[in-house]
């Protein structure tokens, strides 16, 4: 009982301290946020009416402190909550995914040993037989040998075949939850059956790295990725693209992640036509850059696992889109670095039912991936497993089975290249 109720108790110490999270500045702060689509943008929007300003006032004024706008040091501290607490939905996932792989190559393997052991008693049968044609013809004492040869053998075959009987999960229809109603059980939560909490709480049999993984899917989800088919060329070669919307009525939108240019911010943003605004340029001088994709390469959009603060979009656990301006506040004061935001120089865009067609043909193969992955040239930790300069390849390694073979036979240009 003690795992569920550390966690309702620090839920609820975090709640308390959840008024001093606020910035007294809140309402004016809301008002004066940036659009994600244009966060690093320098137009200025023209000044609505004096009767709209006095509406828009009268509107901000009622809504109350509990609508106000969170400060970025509370959404660094939700962000690291989170990972303390574990609840990266995306994570528990991939586990299950793990779990169900693991279960399906012992079911391959036992399978194996069946026929083993159906060939075994087949041959035993062909050997029973011509040992009994010779015994005929042999001495009393070779007819002997054969005898006890025999008995040994069937002693050795009943050992195998009940060695994993007595476990008891697999007599008269019982598993491994099954359990005698009305007993205590060995799960304490209230709010979980027995089942949930031999998933939740178990040492899980199969381990994950947090920091590597990824796994197939068969949809689109925001925060997934789009691994290029390995025959796709163009501009969106070996790529990885990380879908921000998707939408079956609007279309989708996404942003490579595995094509950085070779300089900083300050040189691309000063050798390209740019809407980036000279305040980030000078804050994020050092910043990587990557091509984000063929639409509006004007535009540049930022890739950071900071949190969720004003202006920014949390696409998956650990993942987050915009917030440009309150980002470079934090470079400011020395909280954040700026390697640990990608300025991405365009992005990808189908229209309703596009992506769906191309994934029916096969141009794409859809996957979720780990926050370290997804943010590789956002100044997430590389480990020795990885391979830092193509992203392409190691995730289809993390996939597994085909997919590692996709990599191993056609990895080697890496990520870094010159765009046709």
């Amino acid at each position: 009982m003690a795992p569920y109720m550390n966690r309702y108790l620090s839920f609820l110490l975090f709640l308390a301290d959840e008024s001093a999270a606020f910035s007294p500045g809140g309402q004016s702060a809301r008002r004066t946020g940036v659009n994600l689509d244009a966060d690093t943008s320098s137009t200025c929007q023209p000044r609505p009416p004096s009767s709209t300003r006095q509406r828009q006032s009268a509107r901000t004024t009622s809504i109350g402190p509990l609508h106000l706008s969170k400060n970025n040091d509370r959404a660094r501290m939700e962000k690291s909550w989170e990972n303390m607490m574990g609840e990266d939905w995306r994570e528990f996932r991939a586990h299950l995914v793990a779990r169900e792989h693991a279960e399906e190559e012992m079911a391959s393997s036992g399978n194996s040993k069946v026929k083993q052991r159906q060939s075994s008693k087949e041959d035993g049968v062909g050997k029973f037989i011509t040992g009994a044609i010779s015994s005929i013809f042999s001495k009393g004492e070779k007819r002997d040998e054969s005898t006890e040869d025999s008995a040994v053998a069937t002693e050795a075959k009943a050992k195998e075949d009940s060695t994993d009987i007595f476990d008891g999960h697999a007599v008269g229809g019982a598993t491994k939850f099954s359990t005698i109603e009305g007993f205590s059980t060995t799960c304490d939560d209230p709010f979980m059956d027995e089942e949930e909490c031999h998933i939740i709480y178990d040492e899980p049999d199969v381990k994950l790295d947090k920091h590597r993984w990824a796994h197939p899917l068969f949809h689109v989800e925001p925060g997934c990725i789009l691994v290029a088919n390995e025959k796709l060329g163009g501009v969106f070669h070996q790529t990885v693209v990380l879908i921000i919307d998707h939408n079956e009525n609007t279309g989708s939108t996404g942003m490579v992640i595995n094509r950085p240019f070779p300089g900083q911010l300050i040189k691309i943003a000063s050798d390209t036509e740019s809407n980036i605004d000279l305040s980030l340029k000078m804050a994020f001088s050092k910043a990587p850059v990557a091509y984000g994709g063929p639409v509006m390469q004007d535009q540049f959009s930022t890739l950071h696992g900071f949190g969720e603060v004003m202006g920014s979009k949390k696409v998956c656990p650990g993942v987050y889109v915009g917030g440009s301006s309150q980002l470079m506040q934090e470079v400011r004061r020395n909280n954040l670095h700026p390697a640990e935001v990608l300025f991405v120089k365009g992005h990808a865009a189908w229209v309703p039912g596009q992506l769906t067609r191309e994934i029916e043909k096969g141009v794409w193969y859809i996957a979720a991936a780990s926050a370290d992955l997804i943010l590789r040239y956002a100044g997430a930790p590389v480990s020795k497993e990885d391979n830092p300069s193509d992203l392409w390849a190691d995730i289809l390694s993390c996939m597994g089975d085909k997919f590692e073979n996709i990599a191993v036979a056609h990895s080697g240009r890496g990520d870094e290249r010159m765009l046709p």
